[in-house]
């Protein structure tokens, strides 16, 4: 759950919703940009995860279906925890703000969260020593190219110009076109569109900001509660009350946005495709299909089920590890969305319930017979639009909103 889009849209929003923009936008940066990087070298090498490990791997995403060189998690891994070091070493140096239990403390629990990100994907068998290795390199360079360049993008967010959006989002459907093209089909394309749609929103949301005179005036406003280092029983109730509805209501719009304008996406952006297709050359991405060749979206699946903690004894097995060899051929394909059982020769399912659309099961003979999820052309351009939507709330709609009621948005 830690590394889906789920919690990001949970856990990075609220650092806007409680006065910590500064910090919100680096760490948007930081591991945006190690999601688009690592997924962009793993369609580029197109290296599959380790073959043979003597493990079961048990998942209920899609990440295992993704190419494993280099290694995203130990990428974002060590980015963040280098990040969250940058701020805690400014706070114990610069501003004696901690004192030197805490900043020995911080470190060795930034140090044991890295090494067990790294080492945990190793011994999960879903990487090879070389896969970390890398993904290290390129999160410790990520991080060391956002020390460097921050202060010089934070001043031209804040210039005012229109440079900036006119750069920005051509930039940014730069980046989602010229994405590599794998060999077969790959969930990494998805992560990289929405995070680098996260960057486009979370800036222009900064640049407008300063553009309509709303910086100072409206989101360095506190919330009610106490003042000074004594606070009453009811003064932290009050807080600790506003401080939750604000986060329940700020996640409630979050995820109405996204359901409906993915909704109204899917059904306005087809049809202009299709006109558009006769005069235009549209880009086409492999795997995915042009509006020409359907008629309409279908509808989303509905809630997904987790499998049961009784049915993972019956979980899919790696390649030729205690299974069948048809079966680990299939869970390798790229593209799969595993969901629903998985029917062995005997007729009893696994129960392992997988996100996506598609199945796989074993039929009498032992063939496996899988079912291959779609994509669609108008899923780009939705999941631009969506994701920089979001970002757009969560840094600047959202907190104005909080602000203009009285809410407040710095938590002291």
């Amino acid at each position: 759950m830690l590394g889906t889009h789920t919690f990001f849209m949970i856990a990075l929003p609220i650092l806007f919703f409680f006065g910590f923009p500064e910090v919100g936008r680096g760490l948007i940066v930081v591991l945006a940009s190690g999601v688009y990087f690592s997924s962009f070298i793993k369609d580029l090498v197109c290296s599959p995860r380790p073959f043979s490990p003597p493990v079961n791997r048990l998942t209920i995403g899609t990440h295992h279906l993704e190419y494993g060189f280099p290694s995203t998690h130990s990428t974002n891994g060590v980015s963040m925890a280098l990040f969250i070091f940058g701020h805690v070493r400014s706070a114990y140096s610069d501003h004696s703000a901690i004192s030197s239990t805490t900043y020995c403390i911080s470190c060795g629990i930034l140090a044991l969260y890295a090494i067990t990100i790294v080492f945990g994907r190793i011994y999960t068998g879903m990487h090879s020593f070389t896969d970390c290795g890398i993904g290290v390199a390129l999160g410790a360079t990520i991080w060391a190219v956002y020390v460097i360049t921050s202060n010089t993008m934070e001043r031209w967010l804040a210039s005012e110009s229109w440079t900036v959006p006119c750069v920005l989002v051509p930039l940014c459907l730069l980046l989602v076109h010229y994405h590599p093209q794998p060999v077969d089909d790959c969930p990494c394309f998805e992560d990289a569109i929405a995070f680098v749609s996260v960057i486009l929103g979370a800036y222009l949301a900064r640049w407008h900001s300063v553009y309509a005179g709303l910086d100072e005036r409206f989101f360095y406003t506190l919330m009610p509660g106490g003042q000074g280092d004594i606070w009453t029983w009811d003064e932290r109730i009050r807080w600790w009350s506003l401080a939750g509805a604000k986060v329940s209501l700020g996640v409630l719009i979050i995820f109405v946005w996204r359901l409906f304008a993915k909704s109204f996406l899917h059904v306005v952006l087809p049809p202009v495709f299709r006109a558009l297709a006769p005069h235009f050359d549209l880009p086409h991405r492999r795997f995915y299909t042009p509006a020409t060749d359907y008629g309409r979206l279908p509808m989303e699946n509905g809630l997904r089920p987790i499998p049961s903690v009784i049915d993972l004894t019956g979980t899919l097995e790696v390649s030729g590890v205690n299974g069948s060899k048809q079966l680990g051929q299939a869970i390798k394909r790229r593209g799969l969305n595993l969901t629903g059982a998985v029917k062995m020769p005997s007729g009893t399912g696994s129960g392992a319930s997988l996100e996506g659309g598609g199945s796989l099961e074993l039929d009498k003979m032992g063939e496996v017979a899988t079912k291959e999820v779609m994509h669609y052309d108008a899923d780009v351009l939705t999941k631009v639009v969506v994701y920089a939507g979001i970002a757009i709330l969560s840094t600047e709609a959202i907190p104005l909103f909080f602000s203009l009621i009285g809410w407040g948005i710095r938590a002291w």
